[in-house]
């Protein structure tokens, strides 16, 4: 028995019970109560990432429209939710969600970069981000290039037709290609 799960009262019993305990840095997510621990990104995933990264941080600095962070930092949805997506965008109006250097509640506009079009991950995540209201969501498969772009309407996600290297977001009103 590891030394961690020794001082414990008791083993832990949700996922959210073994997340925090999990080192500092973990690359891990809570969807829908169940843990996933994820590699880090391939180097085309990383690539992309930075690159994206990169001009909507720079962007939105310019402009100061608020904060744009990238991965590695969790996003708090609720208990059963927790997750840490490539690029995150939290307007002005919204940083009420960032409370004691963590966020807790849903980001404006959050990019995942995916090894893959078949992961089953996206399609959850799309569901998650679209029921608390995340704004607009972009998924990139680097392999194709191609972007799904979701938009919600204030209920639901509109899906938009795939994009070749870019991201055209309504709410910074900026097209970033990559």
């Amino acid at each position: 028995m590891s030394n961690s799960l020794s001082k414990l009262k008791q083993p832990p019993r949700t996922a959210l019970d073994v997340f925090n305990m999990l080192p500092e840095g973990t690359l891990a997510e809570i969807i829908d109560n169940a843990l996933y621990i994820s590699r880090p990104n391939e180097f085309p995933m990383h690539d992309i990432a930075m690159h994206l990264g990169h001009h909507i941080y720079r962007y939105v600095e310019s402009k100061k429209f608020g904060d744009c962070v990238m991965r590695p930092l969790d996003i708090h949805l609720d208990n059963k939710n927790i997750l840490q997506p490539d690029i995150i965008f939290i307007s002005n109006a919204n940083k009420g969600i960032i409370i004691n250097h963590q966020v807790r509640g849903a980001p404006d506009l959050l990019v995942e970069i995916i090894a893959d079009t078949k992961t089953i991950n996206p399609k959850k995540k799309t569901r998650i981000y679209q029921k608390f209201g995340v704004k607009e969501y972009f998924i990139v498969a680097p392999a194709t290039k191609e972007t799904f772009t979701y938009y919600h309407d204030g209920k639901k996600y509109i899906a938009q037709e795939s994009k070749k290297g870019k991201i055209k977001s309504k709410l910074l009103k900026k097209t970033f290609s990559f």
